[in-house]
């Protein structure tokens, strides 16, 4: 079974405290979902510094407003291998096979801004679906897949709370990316895809709307997870720091469980929120011998985390 740390849309709020908090918590792999920040190049030169298999890929504000590319691809740069948009990277370990979606997306069915286009030229809604899909098919089929892009796909509903739901505007629509769902589809008739994983629209909606919906399963097993808890560093009302990931338990059979969660600056973990978990498997009874000694599960502090103070 393999444990995923997801970093949502960073914006800015990632540093060495996130550096330690991982180290003491150790999950087999990190995911991070892109709006690192707005085109600087400090959070990418962090993440080279992670001393865990990464996969990321950089989403709308990492453009930085820069129409000629430039500092899209200074960023690009700097994560090197890391980055995975359009492509296929393969964590071993712990084995894993992570493809990225459309690099810099900003959602709304199929848009390249300018900087993307002067950094990859023209790629239309086929071409951007047909690479996601040759990069999943050339993953190894024995490896649980992930497809991890800076917006989801279209698909997941149209209401504003809904995991891509336009919220800033009065008329809600679906803002995922159809090319992501287009791929999606095609690769799901070849091998199973577990998990979805992105950002873009922020748990907490504009307009005072409530929460957003941020995990969903489909009829085929995907599981969509929308890991964009903005502002991820907080304090909790006792004073102290808190740190946002999003967490899977993947197995080579599929999800296991998904949960948010955020952890103390000394790795505790203070707050769960439990998103899904898999139906346990019936097991044969024990023989009365057995019985007589049961052993307890560990209890861990499990809560919707209270009202948060924001850093």
């Amino acid at each position: 079974m393999l444990q995923i740390a997801i970093a949502g849309d960073l914006h800015d709020q990632w540093d060495l405290s996130d550096h330690a908090v991982l180290e003491r918590i150790q999950p087999d792999a990190l995911l991070v979902v892109g709006d690192l920040s707005d085109g600087k190049t400090r959070i990418p030169t962090l993440l080279r510094q992670v001393r865990l298999p990464l996969a990321c890929v950089l989403g709308n504000h990492d453009t930085g407003r820069d129409a000629s590319g430039a500092r899209l691809r200074h960023q690009l740069d700097l994560l090197g291998e890391i980055h995975c948009g359009w492509s296929l990277r393969t964590l071993t370990p712990p084995g894993l096979a992570v493809v990225g979606g459309r690099p810099a997306t900003a959602g709304g069915g199929h848009h390249l801004s300018r900087a993307a286009t002067a950094v990859f030229g023209p790629v239309d809604l086929e071409d951007s679906a047909s690479r996601i899909q040759r990069a999943a098919l050339a993953a190894d089929p024995a490896l649980p897949l992930v497809l991890l892009s800076h917006c989801g796909p279209t698909g997941l509903g149209s209401e504003a709370r809904d995991p891509c739901g336009r919220d800033w505007k009065r008329q809600s629509c679906d803002w995922g990316d159809h090319d992501l769902a287009l791929a999606l589809e095609r690769i799901r008739c070849k091998r199973p895809v577990p998990l979805v994983v992105f950002g873009h629209m922020h748990h907490t909606l504009r307009r005072q709307q409530g929460e957003r919906i941020t995990f969903l399963r489909d009829r085929r097993g995907t599981a969509y997870l929308n890991a964009a808890c903005v502002p991820r560093h907080g304090e909790d009302q006792l004073g102290r720091g808190l740190r946002h990931f999003s967490w899977i338990h993947l197995s080579p059979a599929g999800l296991l469980r998904a949960s948010h969660r955020w952890y103390g600056l000394g790795g505790e973990l203070l707050y769960e929120e439990l998103l899904w978990s898999a139906p346990p498997q019936v097991e044969p009874l024990a023989p009365l011998a057995a019985l007589s000694q049961p052993e307890l599960p560990g209890v861990i502090g499990t809560a919707t985390p209270p009202l948060l103070k924001r850093c």
